[in-house]
């Protein structure tokens, strides 16, 4: 499966910071719960690769 492969699970995504100063994504599906956790400047880099990846997508849609 990659990133272009269309699959049939949902699942749901929850953003927030922890108690110990992390930033976690936590993904529930299916019964499987996986919590992610990182440091705010890691955390900053997802943000900016979801915030690339959206732009790209905008531009792609838009051919």
């Amino acid at each position: 499966m990659g990133i272009n492969s269309e699959v049939e699970i949902e699942a749901n995504l929850q953003i927030g910071p922890t108690s110990d100063g992390m930033v976690r994504l936590f993904i529930e599906a299916k019964g499987i719960e996986v919590p992610l956790d990182f440091d705010p400047e890691e955390a900053d880099e997802i943000a900016e690769e979801i915030r690339s990846a959206a732009a790209s997508a905008r531009a792609n849609s838009k051919k």
